[in-house]
C-alpha cells in the first residue's frame, strides 16, 4: 500500500484453519504454540483440530497431548492412526472461553 509502512511490531494476523503442523518449533514452545492454537480454532468456530508433531521418539506427541489434556477447550483426543508424519486430532468447543 502506497504511502504505509510496515515495521517490525506491527502483528502478524494468520488464518486459522483446522491443522498445524508443529515441525517448526522448538520442544519448549509447544506448549504455549498448542494451546494459543486450540484457543483461537474455539474462538473461529472450529470444533475438530488436527495438530502434526512428527513421529520420532514421541516427545512432541506427549508434550502435544499433555497440554490437549490440561486445556478446557478440548473436549477429547486422539492418535491419528493413519497420519505417516504424526499426528493428533482434538475436538474442541468454545463454550470454556466465557
Amino acid at each position: 500500500m502506497k504511502g504505509v509502512e510496515a515495521t517490525v511490531d506491527d502483528p502478524h494476523i494468520l488464518p486459522i484453519g483446522p491443522e498445524i503442523d508443529l515441525h517448526a518449533f522448538v520442544p519448549r514452545d509447544i506448549p504455549s504454540v498448542v494451546s494459543e492454537y486450540v484457543e483461537a480454532a474455539a474462538r473461529a468456530g472450529l470444533r475438530e483440530v488436527r495438530l502434526v508433531h512428527g513421529r520420532g521418539r514421541g516427545v512432541q506427541r506427549g508434550i502435544v497431548q499433555a497440554t490437549l489434556e490440561r486445556h478446557p477447550c478440548v473436549v477429547e483426543f486422539w492418535d491419528d492412526t493413519d497420519a505417516h508424519l504424526g499426528a493428533t486430532f482434538a475436538r474442541i468447543t468454545n463454550e470454556a472461553l466465557g
